[in-house]
């Protein structure tokens, strides 16, 4: 008999490895269809599935970044691409879109994410959960050194742009309202003007009934 075999006779149970956060996040997607799941300073957070006006809005954001010929041979725009974050050992966020360089596949990562060296801009819709995109979020992206994360504030009807990440936040912040038009610092490989008003237009809900 091996010493493998007398120090494990066979039938007797085996230690079962500690799951990982990883583990706890991955389950939590499946019970829960729809659902975003992230991983943010060692926390895991749930965000529950966007409404109409929330991808109506997505949308039509992805529009001004595709007529400035940023999807395509140096760059894409995609949707709820998985970025890993330095902050933590199984740290990743999902922002709702990501203006990546065109390479961002070479430089995938783990949980099917990819290193934040190939975003050049990351842009959250708020939804119930506000105060994560403008605060937790906020750290977390600057951290990461994402250039540019603009945030679009359906609580309080505000577009913002931040840039110019240090440590764990950004130097320059600034705030927009509707009636503005806001162009996108050039940085971001290309001239993209926002049109404040119709952005908040697509993005507003329908007033709840009493």
């Amino acid at each position: 008999m091996s010493a493998a075999h007398a120090e494990q006779p066979y039938g007797e149970p085996q230690p079962q490895a500690e799951k990982t956060l990883l583990d706890h996040a991955d389950e939590l997607m499946q019970r829960n269809p729809g659902f975003r799941v992230e991983i943010i300073g060692g926390q895991i957070l749930m965000s529950p599935p966007a409404d109409g006006p929330h991808a109506e809005a997505l949308t039509d954001l992805m529009l001004p970044f595709l007529a400035a010929g940023l999807h395509g041979d140096e760059a894409r725009v995609l949707q709820a691409i998985g970025l890993w974050l330095p902050d933590g050992p199984e740290d990743y966020a999902i922002p709702d879109l990501s203006l990546v360089d065109a390479d961002y596949r070479e430089h995938a990562a783990k949980f099917n994410c990819y290193d934040p060296v190939a975003f050049r801009l990351v842009l959250e819709v708020t939804s119930s959960n506000y105060k994560t995109d403008l605060r937790t979020k906020v750290a977390a992206y600057a951290d990461a050194k994402v250039p540019v994360y603009v945030i679009v504030d359906r609580k309080h009807n505000r577009l913002h742009v931040l840039t110019d990440p240090e440590l764990d936040e950004y130097a320059v912040h600034s705030v927009h309202a509707p009636g503005e038009l806001v162009t996108l610092p050039e940085s971001i490989g290309a001239k993209v003007t926002l049109d404040v008003e119709a952005v908040f237009a697509a993005a507003r809900r329908k007033p709840e009934s009493k």
